[in-house]
């Protein structure tokens, strides 16, 4: 199981990426909340050599796929052959309202999307004429001028965020890489995400091998007892945040916990001051054992391994809990 880590808080990801590289982690990921997760990477790019760079997700229904296959053609010449196209889809509200883009079925408009891309790059590598045409997408124009120069990488492996059974079958069905949700456990990953995704891989003739599956989950852990509390106080309130959206009530449920997700859906969308904190507050120690590996970072390595080796080809450790880098210096170790 490799480790990889995020880029997006960082001021300066250039050295990020380096000091992560330099730390032994295998691949680094920025993705698209408030910030333009491509720019970050180009950046992590051109200051490492060895660790794979990849968007954790990046939107695609707000682009084009013309336009995709431009930034992730480029990103894998300036990366030489190490840039990973994680997408995902984002929610109906967000693709309409704050990209002012078209919404539809989105595990048929992503199979297509995908398919678009594949058909741009086998334009610009293999000289065949570009004829897609889909209900969503058509791309029948490529004149030399604005066909890129070729490099001497591949195109780069599409993985695909998916949370439901539509989109986990077509990962497998269409995708290199499924990138699991953070908001996830060990159960529903081996009761539902991986059968979902064997599903789309027997329709496709394809094994496990060809689909590489990341997850980049909660870890709390710390130091000292300070540590420790910050960690455990901001995973609770991430746990809280997502179980209070609708989408991501089928892995409370699965639990027996959707009474959870009815209090914490309520208290979200109240006009109590407290409200993020009250959610965060419904988060007892179970919830958060189930959902996070509770271990210091010299036990994390073996914590993590214990619960999702086989499960997960890459974990990545979920960002913003305050605990420092190098005090999760052990678990690259124990993971290496």
């Amino acid at each position: 199981m490799l480790l990889d880590a995020s880029l997006t808080s960082a001021d300066d990801p250039a050295a990020a990426a380096s000091e992560l590289e330099g730390r032994g982690y295998a691949g680094v990921w920025a993705s698209e909340v408030a910030q333009d997760p491509f720019l970050v990477l180009h950046a992590a790019a051109l200051a490492t050599t060895r660790v794979s760079v990849g968007s954790g997700i990046a939107v695609a229904f707000a682009r084009s796929p013309m336009t995709l296959a431009y930034t992730a053609w480029d990103l894998q010449r300036y990366s030489h052959g190490r840039f990973v196209l994680g997408l995902g889809t984002q929610i109906q509200a967000h693709v309409e309202r704050r990209f002012s883009m078209p919404w539809s079925a989105p595990a048929a408009r992503m199979r297509e999307y995908i398919g678009a891309l594949r058909a741009i790059w086998a334009t610009w590598t293999d000289d065949v004429p570009l004829r897609f045409r889909g209900e969503h997408y058509r791309h029948t124009l490529m004149t030399p001028m604005f066909t890129p120069a070729r490099h001497a990488w591949v195109p780069p492996p599409v993985h695909l965020a998916a949370v439901g059974p539509l989109m986990t079958r077509l990962a497998g069905e269409a995708a290199d890489g499924l990138l699991a949700h953070s908001f996830t456990t060990e159960r529903y990953l081996r009761e539902r995400t991986l059968p979902a995704l064997q599903e789309g891989l027997d329709t496709a003739g394809r094994s496990r091998a060809d689909v590489q599956v990341s997850l980049p989950g909660f870890v709390v852990g710390g130091r000292d007892d300070a540590e420790r509390a910050r960690a455990a106080a901001a995973v609770r309130g991430q746990i809280a945040f997502y179980g209070s959206t609708p989408a991501y009530r089928p892995v409370l449920e699965l639990h027996g916990w959707g009474d959870l997700g009815d209090e914490l859906h309520a208290l979200s969308t109240s006009r109590r001051e407290d409200k993020w904190q009250a959610m965060a507050d419904l988060v007892d120690d179970e919830v958060l054992g189930t959902f996070a590996v509770v271990a210091d970072p010299a036990e994390a390595g073996a914590a993590l391994l214990a619960r999702f080796d086989g499960l997960v080809d890459r974990f990545s450790i979920y960002p913003g809990t305050g605990v420092p880098l190098d005090a999760w210096d052990p678990v690259v170790r124990a993971l290496a």
